[in-house]
C-alpha cells in the first residue's frame, strides 16, 4: 500500500466480533487464562499470548504493527516516551566499558542521557559533526557498539549523510541507529538508506496533537543479529531470527525497566497517525514559506532550514527527503534579550517545550532544553543564546507570518 493508505489501514482489520473499525483500548493490567498450563506455555514462549501489559498489550501491538509497516521493518517495540526508546536501545546494545559514536547536534535530552546517565555506568560517547563522515570513521574504537544520528539535528538543524554513516557502521559490523522523529516515514524511510534501527518520539509529529507521550523502536531487518557484534543477541537469534534484537529488548530491558506505553496513549497515537501524511505536507509547505520570509527580514541575523538553497545541508537533505524538509527551523536575533522579547511578543505561536504539534510552537533552547550545559557547549550543540527554535504548525501560513512580523517589529 502507499503510505497515504497505510496510515489508515496498516496493521489492522475490523474486529471480527464487533466490526469495530477503530482499535479497542485494552485498558487492562493482565490477561486471564482458563488453565494453568496455558499461561505457563505463554510465559515460556511455547505459545503466543498476552501476560501483563508491562510486556505487551493488544492496543500497543496494533500501533507496533502499523509502525512496522510504515517503516517497512520486521518488527517494532513501542515505549512510554521517545527517551525511553533511546534508553532501551542504548542499554540493550551496551555494557559498562563500551563506547558509542553520535552526531553532535542531537536533542539536549539525548546528549544528557548519553553523557550523564550512561556515563555513570561506564559507557562513553564520542560526538562528531553530522557532516564529518571521516570523523565518524575516526571516532570508532574497538569497544564501539553503535553509531547514532538524527535525520535532522535538534536544534542544530544538521543533516547527516545517512548512507555514508551506514557504510561506516556496517564495515565495522555495527548497527546504525537513526532517530527519525523530525522527519517521520512520510519524508524518509531510513531503512532504504542503510539504517538498522529507527527510533521515533511518537509524542511529536506522529501523534501530531500534543496530547500523548510515546516512543517506538523499529528494527528494519538490515542488521544480521545472528552474526553481529553482540554475543547475547547472537544466541537469541537462533530462536528469534530477525526479531532477535526486539526479543532481547522485550525480555530484558523493556521487561525489567517498565518502559511500556499506556494503552490509552497507544490509541491516541493510532488516531494521530491517520492524518500524518496530510499534516506533514502542510507542515513542510508552511516551514518553507516561513523560512524564506525570515531569511529576507532585516531584523533576523540568520536562519537554519534545510529547505533553503543557501543551507549547508540542502543538497544532503534533498537526497534523503525528496524535496520536503520538515517542519522545524531556527533563527537568530543577535542577542538573548532580543530572543526573549520576540517570544514574549508573539500571540499565535505557543511558547513550550515540545514540537510536532499541529500548532506553531516556539522556544528559547539555551535557557530551557540546553540550560544544563555551559555556553561553549551550547554553541557546539547549535543552541546559542540568541537562537529561537520553531516547530511550524499547519495554521494559515499568512497568520503565522503576521504573528512573527508583529513580534519582530516590536524589537
Amino acid at each position: 500500500m502507499d503510505i497515504e493508505t497505510m496510515v489508515l489501514h496498516g496493521g489492522y482489520k475490523p474486529d471480527p466480533q464487533t466490526g469495530s473499525t477503530a482499535e479497542p483500548i485494552h485498558q487492562t493490567t493482565a490477561y486471564a487464562y482458563a488453565k494453568a498450563d496455558e499461561i505457563s506455555d505463554v510465559f515460556r514462549g511455547y505459545a503466543p499470548g498476552y501476560i501483563y501489559s508491562r510486556l505487551a498489550n493488544p492496543t500497543s501491538s496494533a500501533l507496533e504493527r502499523r509502525l512496522t509497516e510504515l517503516e517497512e521493518g520486521v518488527g517494532c517495540l513501542t515505549t512510554a516516551s521517545g527517551m525511553a526508546a533511546i534508553a532501551s536501545v542504548a542499554m540493550g546494545l551496551t555494557r559498562a566499558g563500551d563506547h558509542i559514536v553520535a552526531s553532535r547536534g542531537l536533542f539536549g535530552g539525548t546528549i544528557s542521557f548519553f553523557v550523564k546517565t550512561l556515563g555513570r555506568f561506564g559507557v562513553e560517547t564520542s560526538f562528531v559533526d553530522a557532516e564529518d563522515t571521516d570523523g565518524f570513521r575516526g571516532a570508532l574504537k574497538t569497544n564501539t557498539k553503535f553509531i547514532f544520528v538524527e535525520t535532522i539535528g535538534n536544534p542544530k538543524m544538521d543533516v547527516p549523510d545517512i548512507p555514508a554513516a551506514a557504510d561506516i557502521a556496517h564495515a565495522a559490523c555495527l548497527p546504525l541507529v537513526v532517530d527519525s522523529t523530525l522527519t517521520t516515514p512520510v519524508l524518509i524511510r531510513p531503512k532504504e538508506f542503510g539504517a538498522d534501527i529507527v527510533i521515533h518520539s511518537l509524542s511529536k509529529f506522529i501523534n501530531g496533537h500534543g496530547n500523548s507521550i510515546g516512543g517506538a523502536i523499529i528494527d528494519t531487518g538490515n542488521y544480521d543479529w545472528a552474526n553481529g557484534a553482540f554475543a547475547d543477541i547472537r544466541e537469541l537469534a537462533a530462536k528469534a531470527g530477525k526479531l532477535a534484537f526486539l526479543a532481547h529488548l522485550r525480555m530484558l530491558i523493556y521487561r525489567d525497566l517498565g518502559c511500556c506505553p499506556s494503552p490509552f496513549n497507544s490509541f491516541m497515537h493510532l488516531t494521530g497517525i491517520e492524518g500524518l501524511t496530510m499534516r506533514m505536507e502542510r507542515h513542510c509547505q508552511n516551514a518553507q514559506a516561513l523560512a524564506e520570509w525570515l531569511a529576507a527580514h532585516p531584523n533576523v541575523k540568520g536562519v537554519e532550514y534545510p529547505g533553503l538553497a543557501s543551507n549547508a545541508y540542502h543538497e544532503t537533505a534533498n537526497k534523503l527527503f525528496g524535496g520536503r524538509y520538515g517542519a522545524m527551523l531556527t533563527f537568530r536575533l543577535g542577542s538573548k534579550d532580543a530572543a526573549m522579547k520576540f517570544i514574549d511578543a508573539t500571540e499565535l505561536a505557543q511558547n513550550l517545550a515540545n514540537l510536532g504539534d499541529s500548532k506553531t510552537l516556539i522556544i528559547h533552547p539555551a535557557s530551557t532544553i540546553f540550560s544544563e550545559f555551559a555556553p561553549e557547549e551550547r554553541e557546539r550543540m547549535g543552541a546559542p543564546d540568541d537562537l529561537i527554535r520553531v516547530s511550524v504548525g499547519i495554521e494559515s501560513v499568512k497568520d503565522i507570518i503576521a504573528d512573527f512580523d508583529s513580534a519582530l517589529q516590536s524589537l
